[in-house]
C-alpha cells in the first residue's frame, strides 16, 4: 500500500490532529487518513442500523410461510 509522508506541519495543526485522533479513539495516523478521505471522496453513506433495515423489510406472507416441518431426531456425538 502507498505512503504519504507530510513535512513542515505547524505544531497548531499536529495539536488539533493529535485532539481529534483521541476523540475518536485512533491513533493521529488513522485520522489522518480519515479527514484526507472525507476530503476527497466525501462522506460515506450512512448505513441503517440493524434495527432500521428489519423494519425497512416489506410485510409479505403469513407466519406459517416460514415455519420448520417436523424434525427428524438424530444422535449427535459429542
Amino acid at each position: 500500500m502507498p505512503q504519504l509522508i507530510v513535512r513542515r506541519i505547524e505544531e497548531k495543526v499536529v495539536g488539533k490532529l493529535k485532539k481529534q485522533a483521541g476523540l475518536h479513539g485512533v491513533s493521529m495516523e488513522e485520522e489522518h487518513r480519515r479527514i484526507l478521505r472525507q476530503a476527497l471522496l466525501g462522506k460515506p453513506a450512512k448505513r441503517p442500523s440493524f434495527k432500521e433495515a428489519l423494519c425497512a423489510m416489506p410485510n409479505v406472507g403469513d407466519d406459517r410461510d416460514f415455519e420448520r416441518g417436523p424434525q427428524i431426531e438424530r444422535p449427535i456425538d459429542l
